[in-house]
């Protein structure tokens, strides 16, 4: 059983060691994203409005993935408490972002969930729940498929694989099982059938240190794959970056891979996924309230520029919908091949 980096007492558990191990002189081969931007000719990085708040509700989680760069687990405590969540909605009433995105550990665990779900939706904003699908099935969650299907949630889950072994091997053993399972009760509820409303999206990320594969052909072949052996249909798949950091920056250092891996980054530079990396059109939220560019900056603690607000109670429209983007070099992992964000791929066209 995979342990937390933090249960462990592992050096990898202190965002700042992850920070300092991503920005040493020969990683990447010394350069930094910001270098590579400039000269691919590429402007620095701003946000170009927000269309989406990403929250974090918290850690806790009811698996432990190998590849998780939040180093979420069951014995992790983080979790968003009713007063931030309601600066949250009250953000939400009183802006015209349209998206909350909400993600954790197992977001659905947070107490939290479920009201603002129903708060968001009751402001007519569409909601998103990043879903492992195993919780789907744990005891206190099995009435969570119905839930989501009454108040119209886009459920994005993941799925690294369409084979029970490469998906046990990074998720845990028997997720795969409990996985399909929870896939069939989503589409009982109509999620992620023909011409429905109900969007299922599955998430798939590498076993190891490369980059995904074609983002259009990879989808083909899981919508192949898992109608013929369990019946199960979907909306859409995402192809996402392993990012080098928490759990897999861990096993990327303990097999002597982390260089490796961060010059395929590097190589793989495409000057045009630049523009549709998400932190342009996303602000993240962490279980505190504080505010960051992105997921993978929260995890880092690279919070928002200093002349910027740095809590969701502070929030500032208009400041931080043209905000300069505070980059490291775990940013190549957001541009590298055909790009990668929570929206999946970015561009396919050639690097």
């Amino acid at each position: 059983m995979t342990l937390t980096l933090l249960r462990q007492s592992h050096e990898l558990a202190e965002a700042a060691r992850q920070l300092q191990i991503l920005q040493a002189p020969g990683a990447a081969g010394g350069q930094s994203f910001d270098q590579v931007l400039r000269e691919q000719g590429c402007d620095p990085l701003r946000a170009a409005g927000i269309d989406t708040l990403q929250i974090n509700v918290g850690k806790l989680c009811n698996q432990t993935c190998a590849h998780c760069h939040v180093d979420a687990g069951p014995d992790r405590r983080e979790s968003m408490s009713r007063e931030t969540a309601e600066q949250i909605i009250a953000v939400l009433a009183r802006t015209e972002v349209p998206t909350l995105d909400i993600t954790g550990g197992a977001p659905e665990m947070n107490p939290n969930f479920r009201w603002l779900v129903e708060q968001a939706r009751r402001l007519g904003r569409r909601v998103i729940d990043r879903c492992n699908l195993t919780i789907l099935v744990a005891p206190g969650f099995t009435d969570l498929p119905e839930f989501l299907a009454e108040h119209d949630v886009e459920v994005v889950a993941s799925l690294p694989c369409y084979l029970e072994e490469n998906c046990d091997a990074q998720r845990g053993s028997g997720v795969f099982g409990r996985s399909i399972a929870a896939l069939r009760r989503l589409n009982e509820l109509g999620y992620g059938q023909p011409d429905s409303q109900r969007l299922l999206t599955l998430v798939f990320n590498p076993v190891g240190p490369k980059l995904p594969p074609s983002q259009a052909g990879l989808e083909a072949a899981y919508r192949r794959e898992l109608q013929a052996r369990y019946g199960i249909v979907f909306s859409r798949l995402f192809t996402i970056t392993n990012m080098p950091i928490s759990r897999f920056l861990a096993e990327l250092l303990r097999t002597g891979r982390f260089d490796d891996y961060m010059r395929t980054l590097v190589e793989a530079f495409n000057p045009l996924a630049v523009e549709g990396v998400m932190c342009r059109t996303t602000l993240s939220v962490d279980w505190q309230g504080r505010l960051y560019d992105c997921d993978f900056n929260q995890m880092l603690e690279l919070g928002l520029s200093a002349n910027l607000p740095r809590d969701i109670r502070a929030f500032d429209a208009e400041l931080l919908a043209r905000r300069r983007i505070r980059t490291a070099r775990h940013c190549f992992g957001c541009t590298a091949g055909a790009g990668s964000s929570c929206q999946g791929a970015i561009r396919t066209g050639p690097a």
